[in-house]
């Protein structure tokens, strides 16, 4: 295993997701004061994520085929860009292009990253380095929000975005000058023709996890747009109080993602998948029982709890799969796409759930979901440690 490349993409994962972090706590507030109506905010937010999502399935593949350290190279610096931008925008419609802009680089920068950690994983390692890795992205997730926070109230709006576009010029710095050139990277070394989507999609261990993916998504969406609301209207707590609820669970995460690496590499992958999907499946029905404050920290706790159990073990059976088949980049930007697909399904899936029924209907409904995906990604991944063994 190579630590120092492994640091050096750990910082970009880090910093990228850092980034957003910092940022999109700010952004509703910093379009409001340039004139931003609600489908402004929407469209600022949803730009991201259609750009993200529509790049992914390309870049992937094209890192397989090109080789990864030009795209994250590319994707740090455009974050920096991106970051100079948000400084010197004079109007929402320049927000709107310029989170497009951000989701494209941000489609460069952890997919690629992810896929270079796994090319350069030893094997029978994969649980305990991807769940290091893991570490980084609910790292960056917990404490962007903060820093954002911090630097606004002490310093203002700009030197928020002014932080995020230093930190991903260092990552661009750190990543061109230590990371190896692309000529030697192992997959191009070989050679390796990628596989074709389609391809991949019938491997039914991957539909698995796909699925796996997209649901957690979904919950953890459900949980993000309507724990706030509960949080507000019926327990009446602060601001701060309901962002520590919202990111206990994923700090949770980033805690547990080593040690259940480690056990990932030790015991049976798929059930430690099943194990964390049920503790989700659980959480979400636990918010239909809510009766007082505190159980909003223990129910987002057991969120949290689901997803550090299951994602080494989903990340370590993805990176095993894109091994065997060549096209690691490709395999784990659609397990990425999945995630981005959950959380624009998500809310809308609640929101509607909510207009029909009543908030609580709308976790019960998310608790469904992961437990038929639980179900499904048991069964289609039948066979993996034979599979596993043969690679």
């Amino acid at each position: 295993m190579n630590w120092k490349i492994f640091r050096i993409l750990f910082f970009a994962i880090f910093s990228s997701v850092l980034g957003q972090g910092i940022v999109v706590p700010l952004l509703p507030v910093y379009a409001h004061k340039l004139g931003a109506t609600g489908v402004h905010i929407g469209l600022i937010f949803g730009a991201y994520s259609f750009s993200m999502s529509a790049m992914l399935p390309f870049i992937g593949r094209l890192s397989d085929a090109s080789g990864r350290k030009p795209f994250i190279m590319i994707g740090l610096f455009a974050y920096f860009v991106a970051s100079v931008a948000f400084m010197f925008s004079t109007n929402v419609n320049t927000l709107i292009l310029i989170r497009f802009f951000q989701g494209i680089a941000a489609a460069m920068i952890t997919p690629v990253a992810e896929a270079y950690i796994g090319e350069i994983t030893p094997t029978g390692k994969e649980g305990f380095v991807m769940g290091l890795m893991n570490v980084a992205y609910c790292g960056g997730l917990s404490a962007g929000p903060f820093i954002g926070g911090v630097a606004k109230d002490a310093f203002g709006m700009q030197a928020s975005f002014l932080i995020m576009g230093m930190i991903c010029l260092f990552g661009f710095l750190m990543s061109t000058i230590f990371l190896p050139p692309r000529k030697q990277e192992k997959l191009i070394a070989k050679s390796v023709v990628p596989l074709r989507y389609s391809v991949i999609f019938q491997n039914r261990h991957f539909a698995g996890l796909f699925l796996f993916r997209f649901a957690y998504s979904i919950c953890l969406a459900i949980v993000w747009s309507f724990a706030p609301l509960i949080a507000d209207r019926e327990y009446g707590f602060s601001g701060t109080a309901t962002g520590i609820v919202i990111m206990l669970g994923v700090f949770v995460s980033a805690v547990m993602m080593t040690p259940m690496g480690h056990l990932a590499d030790r015991f049976s992958k798929r059930i430690l998948v099943a194990a964390g999907g049920l503790v989700s499946v659980c959480a979400m029905i636990f918010f239909t029982y809510l009766h007082a404050s505190w159980q909003l920290y223990a129910v987002s706790v057991a969120i949290g709890i689901g997803n550090g159990v299951s994602m080494p073990a989903v990340m370590a059976m993805t990176v095993i799969l894109g091994r065997k088949n060549g096209s690691m980049g490709a395999i784990i930007s659609l397990l990425i796409l999945a995630e981005s697909m959950g959380a624009v399904a998500g809310p809308v899936l609640g929101g509607a759930i909510v207009d029909m029924l009543d908030m609580k209907a709308a976790f019960a409904s998310g608790g469904a979901v992961m437990l038929l995906a639980t179900l499904l990604a048991l069964s289609l991944t039948s066979g993996f440690r034979k599979f596993e063994k043969a690679s």
